[in-house]
């Protein structure tokens, strides 16, 4: 958490995204601040966490986006211009995607693809930028940065190309990161890997994180707070620590129906849901 004289990094308030077309929109006044911490966006598939996380970097060119403040670190993002917001995304803001097979491009080799990353923000030569594409890879502990440095996407696993999509989005030290179901794609024992790396990488830059998934397990042991959205809102917000003292029916619900090892063996009740969550105010703690 934030000290609470420490201005935070991102202020959102009342953030509205309508995708053209759409008879609703997708998401509806949101509102968090975000400081020095790792900040969990929970909540079902199409409940427009993952739409949040690109609306802050305009990445939504078929969806209006409009809020009362949408401000980081003092300059507002709504105001900025596309040209300005290139200098925005992946130097002050980035964002690592759920797949890095659909991330990288499958035709040029991984060390390129880092050092390009960097080159775009950085005036540099290309020995500079391939030294510090090293350095990170193995910051995020790959054991032969150089081999892996010239390798294609196809020759690398899940995990190890989850772990170049890190290198490449922590390169330019960012002050903030957005994570979109970073881990959900790779097993159990690489999941647990690839949250160190993040953990240790976070904590050590003092960057702010948003950690958008579906996994309550996750947000509770590895994040600071968690906003729970449904149907385009946020319905709930409270500490990670304290997820099992949800207020909120449809948080309660979530949690209900996660299987447990070694837990009853009966049917998983199913969330019932309720029309009043897509109007009533969020629950707070």
């Amino acid at each position: 958490m934030p000290e609470p004289d420490e201005a935070p990094i991102l202020n959102v308030e009342s953030l509205n995204v309508h995708y053209r077309g759409a008879a609703t929109p997708a998401v509806q006044n949101v509102s968090f601040t975000l400081g020095r911490e790792r900040l969990g966006i929970v909540g079902e598939s199409g409940s427009g966490k993952s739409t949040v996380g690109r609306a802050l970097l305009k990445l939504l060119p078929t969806a209006d986006i409009s809020a009362q403040s949408l401000m980081f670190q003092g300059n507002s993002l709504l105001a900025l211009s596309e040209k300005q917001m290139l200098g925005i995304r992946g130097k002050k803001i980035s964002m690592i995607l759920q797949d890095p097979k659909f991330s990288l491009n499958p035709i040029r080799r991984c060390g390129d693809q880092i050092s390009e990353a960097y080159r775009t923000h950085f005036k540099c030569k290309q020995a500079e930028a391939k030294s510090r594409a090293l350095e990170m890879l193995e910051a995020v502990q790959i054991r032969n940065p150089e081999r892996v440095y010239q390798m294609y996407p196809h020759e690398v696993s899940g995990g190890m190309g989850q772990r170049i999509m890190i290198a490449m989005m922590l390169l330019t030290q960012p002050d903030m990161v957005i994570a979109d179901e970073p881990t959900s794609a790779l097993d159990v024992t690489v999941r647990l890997q690839v949250l160190e790396i993040l953990d240790k990488l976070v904590s050590e830059k003092g960057i702010g994180l948003i950690m958008i998934s579906h996994d309550l397990n996750l947000v509770r042991n590895f994040c600071d707070r968690v906003l729970i959205m449904y149907a385009g809102r946020v319905v709930e917000s409270l500490k990670a620590s304290e997820l099992d003292q949800a207020q909120h029916p449809y948080t309660q619900g979530l949690l209900a129906a996660q299987p447990r090892i070694g837990g009853s063996r009966a049917d998983l009740p199913v969330l019932k849901r309720q029309e009043n969550w897509t109007t009533g105010s969020a629950v707070s703690s």
